[in-house]
Formats: C-alpha cells, sequence, structure tokens
C-alpha cells in the first residue's frame, strides 16, 4: 500500500515536471516567433492584406539625327478583376464581354476564378478602358500602361526593331539600348482584408515608374524614307529576292540609312508581310530544292506554328548585318589598296587579258569575251578586268596578301551596335593556294556582310583610318538633357594617305569612263566600284548585283552599298545597281548641301 502511494507521487511528480517543461518549450517558442522572428511574420501577414500591381515605365522615344520621331508609346490600360470585390456578377461579365469583345465564356473564368487579381486583357485602348471606368463597377480594376508605336510602319524595321507584350526589346536596337530605353517600372499598393475586400480608409499607395531615357540616332528620316522606296522599285522592276541598302558617313562611321527590303510593319511584327511571303516560303520551306523555278507554291495561311516562327525569323533578319554574301568585284577596291601600299603596282602598270588567265591548272575567265587586250591597270580597274586583279593578288602571295586582309580588319566584325552580326567566311591561311589567291583576289571564294564592305571601304577612302558604324549618338532626358554621348575611338590608319588619295582618283575613273557610269551624278564627283557575282550552287544561275559609291569623290562625306539579291533579265551590277545609287546621290546630295 505504502510502495504503490511512493509510485503514484513519483508518476505525478514527473508528470508535472513533463507538463512544466512543455510549457517553458511553447512560451520559449511564442518568444521566438513574437520577438526574434516578428518581423518576419508581420511581413507575411501584410502580403494578405496589400495587392501589388506593376505599372510599366513609359519607354524612352527613338529619334533620328534631326529629332524625328521613330519609335513613341501611345496610352493603353490592361483590365483585370478581383473576384472577392465584385458586387454584381452578371453584370461585370456583360460590360466586359461588350466593351473588349471578348466571349462570355472565357469571362466568367476569369470572374469566377478566385485568385488575387486576374487579367482580363491587356493593351486595351485608352478610349475603351475609360467607357469601362464609366461603369463605376466594384471588383474591375483598370490600369493604365503604354504601348510601343512607331509613326511610320515599315521604315527601318530592321535597324529598329520592336517591342514584345512585356515592352522589354526584341531585336534592332530596341533590344541593344534595353537598358537605356526600359526605365523603371512603378507599382499600386490596394490594401484589403481577409476576405480580400478593399479597405476603403486606407486606399491606395502608388510608386510611380521612371521613364526610360530617349536614343538619338544617326538615321536620317528623309534619307532612310527615300532609300527604302527606291529600294522597294528596284526589287519589283527586277522581280529581285531583296535589295540592301547601306548609306553611311565614311569619316565617322555614322549610319545615315539602313535598308533591307521587304521591311515588314513595326506595329504588326507577327504579321507575315505578304509581298515578301513567296520568296521566303519558297527558300524556306523548300529549302531542298535549289532551282526557285522547281519550288513548290506555299501556301502560307496554312503552315504549322514552328513553320510560321521561321517565316518570321527569316522577315526580321537584317541582311545588311546578318548575312553575308561574295562581294565580287567591289572587292577589287580591297586588293587595289594592298598592291598600292606595298608598290607592286602603279597607274601606268600594264597587263595584257585575253579573255582568261592561266593559275595552275586551272583557266579563269575574264566577264569579258575576248578579253581586254593590254591595258593600263587605270584601264583595268575601269573595265573590272579580272586577270588584272588576279595577277596582282598573285605577286602578293599568299602571305602578304593575307596580312592586308587581317590588317583591314576583314577578319573581325565590325563593331556594328546591332544584334547578331554576322563575321567574315575565309579560307584558313594554310589551305590557300594560288588559285584560291586568285579568286579571293577579284571577290570570289569567301563571303562578308554588305556592312563590312561598306565599313572596310569606307576607311580606305577616307584618308586611311579605320571607322566604327554606327547608329546611337546620344542618350537623352524626356526634357532633352545630355546624360551620355557615345564617342568611337578613331581607328588604326590601314594605308597611307597618298593611297587612299590614289584609290579615290581609280573609282572616280570607274564612274568617270567605266563600268560605274550609270552611277555618274550631274554636278558632283562620284567615285564607286560595280560588282556581278553568282551564288552558290553555280549552276542555280543566281546572280548578286552591286555597286558601292561615294561623294566628292576626292573628299568623301558620304559613302553608299546597294546589293541587289537575284534580279530577274539583266543581272549586271553596272545596269541593275549603279543606277540605284545614282537615284539616290541625285537626291540626298543637294539635301546634305
Amino acid at each position: 500500500m505504502i510502495r504503490n502511494k511512493t509510485l503514484n507521487r513519483r508518476k505525478i511528480l514527473v508528470a508535472t515536471v513533463l507538463l512544466m517543461l512543455a510549457l517553458l518549450g511553447l512560451v520559449g517558442r511564442l518568444v521566438y516567433f513574437m520577438i526574434f522572428q516578428s518581423e518576419y511574420y508581420s511581413k507575411k501577414a501584410e502580403d494578405l492584406h496589400v495587392r501589388e500591381r506593376y505599372i510599366k515605365a513609359k519607354r524612352g522615344k527613338i529619334l533620328d539625327r534631326n529629332g524625328v520621331i521613330l519609335a513613341d508609346n501611345i496610352t493603353v490600360c490592361n483590365i483585370s478583376v478581383v473576384h472577392n470585390q465584385i458586387k454584381e456578377r452578371e453584370k461585370v461579365i456583360e460590360v466586359l464581354c461588350r466593351e473588349l469583345d471578348l466571349s462570355e465564356d472565357y469571362v466568367t473564368k476569369r470572374v469566377d476564378k478566385v485568385s488575387s487579381i486576374e487579367k482580363i486583357k491587356s493593351n486595351v485602348s485608352k478610349e475603351t478602358g475609360d467607357k469601362i471606368r464609366a461603369y463605376n463597377l466594384s471588383g474591375i480594376k483598370i490600369d493604365e500602361d503604354y504601348k510601343r508605336y512607331y509613326p511610320y510602319g515599315e521604315l527601318a524595321s530592321k535597324v529598329l526593331g520592336f517591342t514584345g507584350g512585356d515592352n522589354q526589346g526584341i531585336i534592332g536596337l530596341e533590344v541593344m539600348y534595353e537598358d537605356e530605353l526600359q526605365g523603371e517600372k512603378g507599382v499600386i499598393l490596394t490594401y484589403t482584408d481577409a476576405r480580400g475586400i478593399e479597405l476603403e480608409d486606407k486606399g491606395e499607395m502608388r510608386v510611380e515608374p521612371v521613364s526610360g531615357y530617349n536614343l538619338v540616332t544617326s538615321l536620317d528620316y528623309n534619307i532612310q524614307q527615300y532609300a527604302m522606296q527606291i529600294a522597294q522599285v528596284a526589287m519589283e522592276k527586277k522581280e529581285a529576292d531583296r535589295v540592301s541598302l547601306i548609306a553611311m558617313n565614311p569619316k565617322n562611321g555614322e549610319v545615315y540609312c539602313m535598308v533591307d527590303v521587304p521591311e515588314f510593319d513595326l506595329n504588326h511584327p507577327y504579321e507575315l508581310n505578304m509581298n515578301m511571303s513567296e520568296n521566303i516560303a519558297s527558300d524556306t520551306l523548300n529549302s531542298e530544292s535549289s532551282d526557285s523555278e522547281q519550288k513548290a507554291d506555299v501556301n502560307i495561311t496554312n503552315i504549322s506554328a514552328e513553320q510560321k516562327q521561321e517565316l518570321l525569323n527569316q522577315m526580321w533578319r537584317n541582311g545588311c548585318i546578318n548575312d553575308t554574301y561574295e562581294p565580287g568585284s567591289t572587292f577589287k577596291i580591297i586588293t587595289t589598296a594592298a598592291a598600292l601600299e606595298e608598290n607592286v603596282v602603279s597607274l601606268e602598270h600594264r597587263f595584257f587579258c585575253p579573255g582568261y588567265i592561266m593559275v595552275e591548272d586551272r583557266r579563269i575567265r575574264c566577264h569579258k569575251y575576248g578579253g581586254h587586250g593590254s591595258v593600263s591597270f587605270v584601264e583595268g580597274i575601269q573595265g573590272s578586268c579580272n586577270p588584272t586583279f588576279i595577277s596582282l593578288g598573285l605577286t602578293l602571295g599568299v602571305d602578304r596578301y593575307y596580312e592586308y586582309f587581317s590588317k583591314f580588319g576583314l577578319l573581325n566584325k565590325t563593331g556594328i551596335d546591332l544584334p547578331g552580326e554576322a563575321g567574315t567566311i575565309m579560307h584558313k591561311k594554310e589551305n590557300i593556294g594560288p588559285v584560291e589567291l586568285a579568286t579571293v583576289a577579284f571577290g570570289q571564294s569567301f563571303q562578308i556582310t554588305p556592312i563590312q564592305l561598306a565599313t572596310t571601304v569606307s576607311s580606305l577612302i577616307n584618308g586611311g583610318k579605320r571607322v566604327t558604324p554606327h547608329l546611337a549618338v546620344k542618350v537623352q532626358e524626356e526634357e532633352g538633357r545630355t546624360v551620355k554621348t557615345y564617342f568611337h575611338k578613331e581607328g588604326k590608319q590601314l594605308v597611307e594617305e597618298t593611297t587612299s588619295e590614289t584609290l579615290q582618283y581609280l573609282l572616280e575613273q570607274v564612274v568617270d569612263g567605266g563600268t560605274g557610269s550609270n552611277g555618274y551624278v550631274e554636278g558632283f564627283r562620284v567615285g564607286g566600284k560595280t560588282a556581278t557575282s553568282q551564288t552558290l550552287p553555280r549552276s542555280s544561275r543566281r546572280y548578286i548585283a552591286s555597286f558601292v559609291g561615294f561623294a566628292p569623290a576626292d573628299d568623301p562625306e558620304i559613302l553608299a552599298l546597294v546589293v541587289v539579291h537575284n534580279p530577274k533579265g539583266i543581272y549586271y551590277g553596272g545596269q541593275v545597281a549603279a543606277p540605284i545609287i545614282r537615284q539616290l546621290f541625285e537626291n540626298i546630295l543637294p539635301y546634305l548641301e
């Protein structure tokens, strides 16, 4: 009996101790949460009663060199609903269906969804947003937002680029200068009770967005507009696949215009351009056939999502910087510069062209059937004689020629401030034999981009200084104060000034009485060089006609390059491409004074 009582007392004591320990643990835990974790759980509690709605910042504008707005913003609205705040469900559904032209099923599902906030539609016009706001219905949230707007539609589409639904840049300058243009988003804070109902006495708290900076570019609206028009006309007249045209200041690398028609509508970038659909669809979807005449007709309205995206990617490509091509005879400018710099040729030097030249066991023909006969170097470049330039290349030899190829910057990208620039496709030095050297000397068997050719020629005829092509000039606040100016260091001296002056003279002779005579502009001294090259495979009989011209010939202020891909009928650079630059210069040289 006594033993049992003792055991019971011990049990009670143990139970009491355990209970006390449990209470102490609970108190300790409460102290830990209330004191040491108070900030964390206060934040959690606040989050349950606070809703955040972000406000997009107004994106900075893109301007041309004269202040013309090329990319702007328009005010739009985002329409959302908060389930717990809706008092007139049927009325809310009816209004949203009618004003937003949405199905009743779509709207009902979102109205009935229990969530902190449910988006109904974005990028609604401000007029429509104001109409919905006027109904004064609880539970509908209308937040003003900004949408990118391009006043001139297709103008400079592949240079400017466009933005996505989140207002971030996708291609072109829009993505290249995203940090400068995007700004900082704002936020709207709304306080609610435990049921999600807004607390009227608390109202809303706003943190206003900060607008992005404006980007001033070297583009000239007038030059870009006219260049696009003449390129479009040339493409349609010659039934060409594409026409690329660049105009730039050869002294400092500023790009005045960059055209790659067909362009696309920047305000509807996901709509395939029907004018270009046949060429792109044919090349993209039937690429297994090299002969365009044998390719099947393609109905672009009945293609898969993957095929459409591929077509869109092709439509957005900027052929001036993203694609390479064989430059043909325009590259004879580079061979000439290297030969003059090495003193292996003079203006009086004579060559003989029987219509071909033998290099090892290969007979390489001149474009002139029957040949040019005995010609001076001036006459050789005027007539674009292939054997003349093959002789120069072979005289220089692989080591010296490759050294100049590298020195002139042709093995590197130009560094233009646009995304996706392609690099030169060139033989490795150890793989260049006499035949490869001969073909490179007159612009075949390798590929470069149009911007690389325009930049290199600019650098050789401007006194010999390598330039960096660029579009961004400065960044400004909305009020006009300059925040940042872009400076581009003067590049290396590629050739002596005397070599550059001789090049200017020779290329003026090409326009004055040679293959580039169709590039002559009355009242101005123009220099230039024509080219006609053939795409691979050679059996496809697809040609590229091009012309690079500059003016004034003795002190160049502007250089322009046009590349016409696969013109039908006559395809020679002197007859197809040179007149395009003449038309451009006839209009913009007086404009540039």
